[in-house]
C-alpha cells in the first residue's frame, strides 16, 4: 500500500511540475509578438528555405545580416549598397500591436544573450538595466583578434573567430566563464579549422551544435554552411556540409537561429564588380523550419 501511495505521490509531482514548466513556455511565448505578426506577417517556410520579408529588408538586394531581439520585438539588419555608398544600419521595431517604418541606427552587429540580458556587439556588450541598456563594455582582452563574428552560449561560452595575421587563414576559439572570469580562448580542432575565410560562428544556446560558414575544397560554390555536433563526451562530431538544400554556388553565411528556437536563418549572396571597379556584396536573408538541423543530426557520423 504505501508502495502505491508513494508512487501515485510521485506521478502528482511529475504532473504539477510539467504543469509548472508548460506555464513558464506559454508566459515567456507571450512576451513575444502574436505568431501572424511575428515575422513580418510571412509565411512560415518548410524544410525549403525561402526569401524572408524582401520586399521589406532587402527591396535592392543589399543585405548583409538580420537578427531579432530576445523579445523579438526589434530587428536588426545591415545594407550595403544600392542607395547607400557605405554599410548602413537599421532597425524596426514592434510597438503598439504593429511593426514600425526601419530607421537607421547607431547599433551594429548585435547578438542577444539567451535571457536576453546581455547585447553583444563586436568586441563589447551592454548589459541591460530596466527599458535601457548600459554603456558598452569590454569582457576582456581575449576577442583581441576577433574577426568576423561570434555568438555566446547560455552559459556565457563565446564561440569566435580570430585572424591572427592578414590573410584568407583564420579559426574558431572558444573561451568559458569560470569564476566569474573568462579563461585563455582554446581552439577548436582542425576538422572544424579546415579551409579559408572561416567566419559567421553560431553556438547553439545549450552548445549541441556549431555552425559556421567557410571556404572549402568540395563545396557547392563560394563559402558554404557547415555544422557539427557535441558529444556526450564533450568532443565534435565530423564536420558536415548542410547540403544543397541550403547551400549553393553562390556565398551563404551568417546563421541565425531565431529567438522562438523556430527557425535556422542565414543570407545568401555573392561578390560583384561596381562600375567603378570596386566589389559589392548583393545578398538576400533566406529563412528555414530547424528541423533541417535535427535532420542532420539523424545523419551526424
Amino acid at each position: 500500500m504505501k508502495y502505491y501511495k508513494a508512487l501515485l505521490l510521485l506521478l502528482v509531482l511529475t504532473l504539477f511540475l510539467n504543469a509548472c514548466n508548460t506555464k513558464n513556455q506559454k508566459s515567456n511565448n507571450a512576451d513575444f509578438p502574436v505568431v501572424k505578426d511575428r515575422y513580418f506577417g510571412q509565411k512560415p517556410p518548410s524544410l525549403i528555405p525561402e526569401l524572408f520579408a524582401p520586399d521589406i529588408l532587402s527591396p535592392e538586394g543589399s543585405l548583409e545580416q538580420v537578427t531579432f531581439s530576445h523579445d523579438m520585438k526589434s530587428c536588426y539588419f545591415t545594407r550595403t549598397n544600392g542607395t547607400y555608398n557605405k554599410r548602413t544600419f537599421f532597425v524596426i521595431n514592434y510597438e503598439n500591436n504593429r511593426w514600425g517604418q526601419e530607421a537607421e541606427t547607431d547599433i551594429k552587429w548585435p547578438q542577444f544573450s539567451a535571457d536576453g540580458s546581455k547585447m553583444f556587439m563586436g568586441k563589447l556588450y551592454r548589459e541591460r538595466k530596466g527599458n535601457t541598456w548600459t554603456e558598452p563594455k569590454s569582457p576582456g582582452a581575449f576577442l583581441k583578434h576577433m574577426a568576423h563574428g561570434l555568438s555566446v552560449s547560455a552559459k556565457g561560452t563565446y564561440y569566435f573567430t580570430a585572424y591572427h595575421e592578414p590573410g584568407p587563414i583564420g579559426a574558431i576559439y572558444y573561451t568559458r566563464l569560470v569564476n566569474g572570469n573568462y579563461e585563455e580562448p582554446i581552439k577548436l580542432n582542425d576538422d572544424i579549422n579546415r579551409g579559408a575565410y572561416i567566419a559567421g560562428s553560431l553556438i547553439s544556446p545549450d552548445e549541441s551544435y556549431l555552425i559556421w560558414n567557410v571556404e572549402r575544397e568540395g563545396g557547392y560554390g563560394q563559402s558554404d554552411l557547415y555544422i557539427s555536433f557535441k558529444k556526450n563526451d564533450g568532443t565534435w562530431s565530423k564536420t558536415m556540409n548542410m547540403g544543397p538544400t541550403i547551400n549553393t554556388d553562390m556565398q551563404e553565411s551568417s546563421p541565425q537561429i531565431s529567438p522562438d528556437g523556430n527557425y535556422f536563418f542565414f543570407t545568401r549572396g555573392e561578390w560583384k564588380l561596381n562600375k567603378d571597379g570596386k566589389r559589392t556584396y548583393i545578398g538576400k536573408q533566406y529563412w528555414v523550419d530547424v528541423k533541417i538541423i535535427q535532420n542532420l543530426k539523424s545523419k551526424e557520423n
